[in-house]
């Protein structure tokens, strides 16, 4: 079932299916065909530009009946275009009606409409006055006054009297007695009082939302003809709604300048705006702040400037006949001036100026018009202009041919065109009216113009910069003579600055260094024809030179400060100003952060309270349709520093204090820190004690002035020239009291004589063990109870030989710590041993190895002790030590008889140390002990990755696609998997997993930032670790690059340039390709491809061929869209040799020019060992001087490195990277009009097993155009990817 019809913008669109499929699309119209008012005999051409998938038929309908008369209706249709044109010839008073334009598809229908009105004028007029009744003659003016007026005095409208009372209510007392003048008020007395009520009602609504509202400015119009009010809004909520309301209507506006309506804040102030006034705005604006009124004023019509409706058009008369000009305006203006080739005209007996009685339509009445009245008249309001031609006609075969018949310009001074209801939109309303171009058709529709005669080329409108150089020429097809220019109807010479050439056939006009007047309507006249062609001057704004020159110094405010940076500019067209930081533009509408306003030839960017997130580099671009300029600047906003990182680490170290650590703050607040501050306060204190200043470069700090069993708190602040900031402060802390070491173990009998014992024991563990001093050391006969010292003094090591014994006695020996708090609790006493002389101790076994482990068990083997070294071994001692324990424990009761054991009852995965001794009567050998750790599993299996060819080390992935990188490994037991990017730990918004020997990396939405270096890192109990890295890059389609300029820099050649691409400003590495299209060949060829700078010289370019451009900017992830160049290139054919030789010199182009870098430094992440490379391109004339630097220290001269320079790609080389290499380099091309710095990171990790897997940091550039080779290998890995 169709939809209901929705009308926007005078068309009307019908929707004739449910839904319409994706892909497709409704038709409308681009371009609509416009309203005019031809004068009778002329052709008429209405266009119309449609859009549309399928492709719509367009039909042409006539309310007074069908256009089947193929001799009077055309309708013209390219096959390749989406222009259509209906051309309606040898008009006639009949042709006056309304026509209708319908598009078609398979989804709906378009439909719009345009007035075609016919005006008889001059010698018709007069001659059809003649062969008509007088009756009929007055009848027919009598319409044609109804058909002129086609925008009548609006009705007048009903004033709301809510709205009468709200307007008074904000107006100034001396504006009451006009008011009520104006809307019938009489009671004076009775008004005042209800304002008052009704001031005192305002005020309780607007407290809800407002806390003040100052400042207030009614409606002004400026003499551009913008309507613009002002005031000052204290919001209590910024995020309140503000509406604007007409005559009681809401009405929409938006925060673009250059829209109907349009609102500018910039911190409290609000700055309303209306622009392209016609009479209908008048009226009673109000602001609203949610429901509370807050602001009226009032628009008057006799304010707004009035417009032309129906301009004015080409007239046509005999010699000697009478002339008549008719024009209606949108409302009275009384300074309406004639002019006749820009110079204004009094009335006189030859001409007479007529108003009509409402004021709306101006007749000029030209009698006895004669061969010199022939040229441009027009009608001046002030702020618009319309203009047409007259043309006398002295007979049949003399005097010049017509000029355009629908001449019709209304332009709006100081260079901005205005709008015209006859004339067409956008762009097409700057061409020529005589020769206008229809896209995609590559060639011209003629509208209500003479024919070209013998003009074989003519004149072609011209668009050039002030101050450029312009040159307009056209070819006639044979000798006619020199010929004759004119500017506005005006006859040119060599007086003027011109310079006329002509070569052969051709005829040129050369105008160098064009200014603001030299803009207009030239024509070149030769024989009985001419050719016309229209100049425009474009003016882009211009910053002022004191702004300039304030912007280059860079701007400090403090944190919590307003900043307002100030451009002043001076241009004459509108402006649209567009901020931006570090690349993204700075929104201004959401009412919170930097605001951005644009006022007249200033704007402004306003930071309320600016913060550290404020600082960095703020791009200014001025943009309007005279091009546009840009400007930066930089702010740094400085703040006390943020508190150091936490945690603040307090750990009491007995016998010297608290010892504190901690990490430097975040952000110093953008200046150098000076020095810390270390407080304290003890508990139940409120007051904190300073106990330390430690300098910057410091993160710990030792209090010693503490004391035992209190308990304090800590804090540390950074201190720069900004002061102290904020505090870190630590947990609550017990110094508590030094404690008594614990006992020894007992002591171990390790040989035995009649002379002497030796002993050996472990040290104390638990409070008060930590600083023993050494230890005391007693014995006792076995069965007394009293002990002995064995020494006077404590004993520094752990192991004692006892002398003073009497033989075959038997001992125990006990032993006691001893610690600057005093001696401990003694250990327990050792077993009971004989003062005799035993055999001797056998050797240390050989050979002790594992045999088998599992998770309960270890199995061990050795050999026997070398009979050489000592006895017999009578049993063996196996013992285990825990890892991270100092005490060794035997794993059997007794002694192992065999030199085999296995150790049961282990804890899993619990690492162990071994140690066997052998022992016999005469003691213990040596204790021979396993080097390594071993651990309670099954036998371990070193961590590996599982790859093999499906495995790549590289991959490239779209913005926006959700990746999966799997990893398979094996490694028993289950490793430690840690994965890294760019050697830091992931992100949380990067997800890992890790199961059954599989890891996966999952980032569900890609962005560019993902784009790195990523490592998997296995690392087993053992200690073994392996590592597996890959490249990650993401990326996105570039942008299209932007506007093509050609120029010819050497004979036969030329130059395209063309702006980068916006994604080469933000690092994103691509290059271009180009296209060619000649007018000898119809498809596009490539001419070049990869080319890494914005510039492509074509060779061998033919004379007289046409040749249009393209650039697409390309990556890895396909091509961007197009970009064409506006104009093809032609060189003029020359005819013959002598011609050559008359053409101006060729001025050479100028070379100098400031070094940029075309392809800049990349960074790298290299495992030490392997050879880095870092290559730039650099342009500049004269050949820049390339300097390197790392950590700002100049590398000229040093044996680590050597540079290389071969036509502007310069390289740095390290043939092996260390640590010691990592840094920030920086490429410093000079040369005699300035310089340019590139930079880049280097790190090097310590891992140099496989230098191949090495990858630099960010997608280097590409070397085949650009010249610079980056000596990294990429690889890439299995991944799935998946749109968003």
């Amino acid at each position: 079932m169709a939809a209901k019809p929705v009308k926007k913008h005078g068309v009307t669109i019908r929707q004739l299916v449910e839904e319409v499929p994706e892909g497709c699309s409704l038709p409308d119209f681009e371009q609509k065909p416009v309203t005019m008012a031809l004068a009778e005999g002329r052709n008429a051409i209405l266009r119309a530009v449609v859009c549309g998938e399928p492709r719509p038929e367009v039909l042409w309908q006539s309310s007074k009946g069908d256009l089947s008369n193929c001799n009077k209706y055309q309708i013209f249709s390219a096959p390749s275009s989406k222009e259509h044109a209906l051309q309606i010839n040898k008009l006639t008073g009949e042709d006056t009606d309304v026509y209708r334009c319908v598009a078609v598809n398979p989804y709906g229908e378009a439909v719009c409409t345009a007035r075609l009105t016919i005006i008889e004028v001059g010698f018709r007029k007069k001659r059809k006055r003649n062969t008509e009744p007088q009756e009929d003659l007055s009848k027919e003016l009598m319409e044609l006054r109804k058909m002129l007026r086609k925008r009548a005095p609006l009705p007048k409208k009903k004033i709301d009297p809510e709205q009468v009372w709200q307007l008074l209510m904000m107006a100034d007392r001396k504006d009451y007695e006009r008011l009520c003048m104006k809307y019938g008020i009489v009671d004076f007395r009775g008004m005042l009082r209800k304002l008052e009520r009704m001031r005192r009602a305002r005020e309780d609504r607007m407290a809800q939302y407002l806390n003040a509202v100052s400042n207030m400015k009614h409606m002004k119009v400026t003499k551009e003809g913008v309507a613009f009010f002002e005031l000052d809004l204290d919001l209590k909520d910024p995020e309140s709604n503000i509406y604007l309301y007409k005559d009681g209507e809401m009405v929409p506006y938006s925060s673009d300048s250059q829209s109907k309506r349009s609102l500018r804040r910039l911190g409290k102030h609000y700055h309303f705006q209306i622009q392209d006034l016609w009479p209908e705005d008048a009226g009673i604006y109000e602001v609203k702040v949610e429901d509370a009124e807050v602001f009226s004023t009032e628009l008057e019509a006799k304010a707004i400037p009035p417009r032309v409706v129906v301009p004015l058009a080409e007239t046509r008369c005999e010699e000697h006949g009478d002339a008549v000009f008719e024009c209606v305006l949108s409302n009275t203006c009384p300074n309406a001036t004639w002019k006749f080739k820009q110079r204004p005209l009094q009335p006189s007996d030859r001409h007479e100026v007529i108003v009509s009685p409402n004021g709306l339509t101006h007749q000029l009445v030209v009698k006895g018009a004669r061969l010199s009245d022939m040229g441009p008249y027009s009608l001046d309001t002030g702020l618009y202009t319309s203009s047409a031609w007259l043309v006398v006609e002295a007979g049949k075969d003399t005097g010049l041919l017509t000029t355009s018949a629908d001449h019709q310009v209304q332009v709006q001074r100081g260079g901005t065109e205005g709008k015209s209801d006859v004339s067409s939109r956008g762009k097409e309303a700057t061409r020529s009216p005589r020769s206008r171009h229809t896209p995609g058709t590559g060639g011209f529709f003629e509208e209500a113009r003479a024919p070209l005669g013998h003009f074989s080329q003519g004149l072609a409108d011209t668009e050039v910069k002030l101050g450029e150089d312009a040159t307009l020429s056209c070819t006639v097809s044979r000798d006619l003579g020199p010929g004759t220019w004119l500017k506005d109807g005006v006859k040119l010479s060599p007086q003027d600055g011109l310079v006329f050439q002509r070569d052969g056939l051709v005829h040129r006009l050369l105008i160098t260094c064009v200014q603001e007047a030299q803009a207009g309507r030239y024509t070149f006249v030769v024989g009985d024809q001419k050719s016309e062609a229209t100049l425009t001057v474009r003016d882009p704004p211009v910053i002022t030179p004191e702004a300039t020159q304030s912007l280059k110094e860079p701007l400090v405010v403090k944190a919590g400060k307003p900043l307002t940076v100030k451009v002043a500019f001076q241009s004459r067209l509108p402006v649209q100003a567009i901020w931006t930081k570090d690349g993204a533009e700075v929104d201004g509408s959401s009412g919170r952060g930097a605001q951005v306003a644009l006022g007249d030839g200033v704007t402004r960017l306003c930071l309320p309270s600016a913060g550290r997130q404020d600082s960095g580099q703020y791009s200014l671009t001025l943009r309007s349709k005279g091009g546009s300029v840009q400007a930066e600047v930089t702010v740094h906003v400085i703040d006390k520093p943020q508190p150091p990182q936490g945690p603040l680490e307090v750990q009491h170290c007995r016998g010297t204090g608290v010892c504190l650590q901690w990490r430097p703050p975040r952000d110093s607040g953008g200046r150098a820190l000076e020095h810390y501050v270390v407080e304290r306060r003890q508990d139940g204190r409120s007051t904190w004690l300073k106990v330390g200043e430690p300098p910057a470069e410091s993160t710990s700090f030792t209090d010693a002035q503490v004391e035992q069993g209190k308990k304090y708190t800590f804090r540390v602040r950074a201190v720069t020239s900004e002061g102290p900031g904020e505090a870190l402060e630590s947990e609550e802390v017990l110094v508590a009291p030094e404690a008594l070491p614990g006992p020894p173990s007992a002591p171990t009998i390790l040989s035995a004589s009649s002379k002497s014992i030796s002993l050996t024991w472990t040290a104390p563990r638990g409070p008060g063990s930590a600083h023993i001093l050494g230890y005391l050391i007693e014995k006792r006969k076995k069965g007394s109870n009293s002990w002995a010292p064995v020494t006077e003094q404590p004993v520094a090591e752990r192991k004692w030989t006892v002398t003073d014994l009497r033989p075959d006695c038997q001992y125990d020996f006990r032993v006691t710590a001893v610690t600057p708090s005093g001696p401990g609790q003694p250990g327990p006493p050792s077993e009971a041993v004989f003062a005799r002389d035993p055999m001797r101790p056998p050797g240390p076994v050989r050979d002790l190895q594992v045999t088998d482990t599992s998770h309960t068990s270890i199995s061990l083997r050795w050999a026997p002790p070398d009979d050489q070294e000592g006895d017999e071994a009578q049993g063996y001692v196996v013992e285990l030590c825990v890892s991270g324990s100092l005490e060794w424990a035997p794993c059997h009761g007794g002694t192992v008889p065999v030199t085999t054991h296995t150790a049961k009852g282990l804890r899993p995965q619990e690492g162990y140390f071994v140690r066997v001794t052998a022992v016999n009567s005469g003691g213990c050998s040596q204790p021979t002990m396993l080097d390594v750790l071993v651990y309670a599993m099954p036998t371990p299996v070193s961590p590996k990755f599982l790859v093999d060819d499906s495995c790549k080390e590289s991959l490239m992935v779209r913005v926006g696609d959700t990746v999966r990188v799997p990893v398979r490994f094996e490694a028993s037991p289950m490793p430690e998997v840690t994965w890294l990017k760019d050697g830091l730990p992931l992100s949380k918004k990067s997800v890992t997993f890790t199961k059954d020997g599989l890891t996966q990396l999952l980032v569900p939405v890609a962005s560019l930032s993902d784009s790195g270096v990523y490592t998997v890192v296995l690392r087993s109990p053992q200690g073994k670790e392996a590592t597996y890295t890959f490249v990650l890059r993401v990326a996105a389609k570039p942008q299209a690059p932007g506007p093509i300029h050609l120029q010819e820099n050497v004979p036969g050649t030329v130059t395209a340039e063309w702006e980068p691409s916006p994604d080469e400003a933000q690092g994103v590495p691509l290059y271009y390709t180009v296209l060619i299209r000649s007018s000898g060949s119809g498809s596009w060829v490539e001419a070049a491809d990869r080319v890494y700078t914005n510039r492509f010289t074509l060779l061998g370019v033919l004379p007289g061929h046409a040749y249009h451009f393209r650039v697409v900017a390309k990556n890895e992830l396909g091509a961007s869209e197009p970009s064409d160049s506006s104009q093809p290139w032609c060189t003029p054919r020359q005819r013959d040799r002598e011609s050559l030789g008359k053409a101006p010199s060729r001025r050479q182009p100028e070379r100098s020019q400031k070094p940029r870098f075309l392809v800049g430094l990349r960074s790298h992440l290299l495992p030490q060992g392997c050879e880095c490379r870092m290559s730039c391109a650099v342009q500049g004339w004269p050949r820049p001087r390339v300097s390197w630097f790392r950590n700002g220290e100049s590398l000229e001269g040093k044996p680590t490195v050597h540079s290389t320079d071969t036509l502007g790609v310069c390289s740095l080389v390290i043939a092996s990277v260390s640590p010691q290499d990592s840094g920030l380099y920086k490429a410093v091309a000079e040369n005699t009009l300035g310089q340019a710095v590139s930079m880049a990171t280097l790190l090097v990790i310590g891992d140099s097993a496989r230098c191949e897997g090495n990858d630099s940091l960010s997608q280097p550039a590409s070397p085949e155009n650009a010249g610079v080779a980056d000596g990294t290998v990429h690889s890439s890995i299995p991944v799935s990817t998946r749109g968003p």
